[in-house]
């Protein structure tokens, strides 16, 4: 220990023995350093191609089977996809074709039902319209007949109110003006 600390009081004096430099730029380690160097080059060579560089290229080769698996599967499914658009598609026809063929269906048997209801409520109208004019001619008839009683009255009326007297005459000249 004595001997450390008179080194450490020479130094600080500026009496210390002179050190050559940095060991690296002393030609006399060069051999030394260069075969150190080698070694140091193929054992890292060496880990490098026996351990790290086999697992890198296993998880590449898997990352790159997995890409390719990948790609294949999603090929697939749009091959799918595909056939799962046409089969849509072909439902989709196959559906509008069978709900036209329901709506002409459908159109035909109401223009059938409505054409045998018009026909029905034509000959109901027919009947009525018959029934009706019947009706009218019988009312017709009736008024022609009330209004000849009431214009023959009036007339005999009108002769007695005028002094004189309603005979036949009378009846007779107003059934052949009213039935003119």
């Amino acid at each position: 220990m004595e001997h450390q600390v008179q080194d450490v009081a020479e130094a600080a004096v500026g009496e210390a023995p002179h050190a050559p430099g940095m060991p690296q730029l002393d030609f006399s380690s060069w051999p030394n350093q260069i075969f150190w160097l080698l070694v140091a080059l193929v054992a890292i060579y060496l880990v490098l191609t026996r351990v790290a560089l086999p697992r890198v290229s296993a998880v590449l080769a898997e990352r790159r089977g997995a890409i390719t698996n990948d790609l294949l599967a999603a090929e697939e499914l749009k091959q799918k996809a595909k056939s799962a658009e046409a089969s849509y598609n072909e439902a989709l026809a196959k559906a509008r074709a069978e709900a036209a063929r329901i709506a002409a269906d459908t159109k035909a048997s109401i223009d059938a039902d409505l054409a045998e209801a018009i026909a029905k409520a034509d000959a109901e109208i027919g009947q009525r319209v018959q029934a009706s004019e019947a009706r009218i001619a019988e009312i017709r008839e009736g008024m022609q007949d009330s209004v000849r009683e009431v214009a023959a009255e009036t007339a005999q009326a009108l002769v007695a109110a005028l002094g004189g007297t309603a005979d036949a005459s009378v009846k007779a000249a107003v059934s052949s003006r009213v039935g003119a």
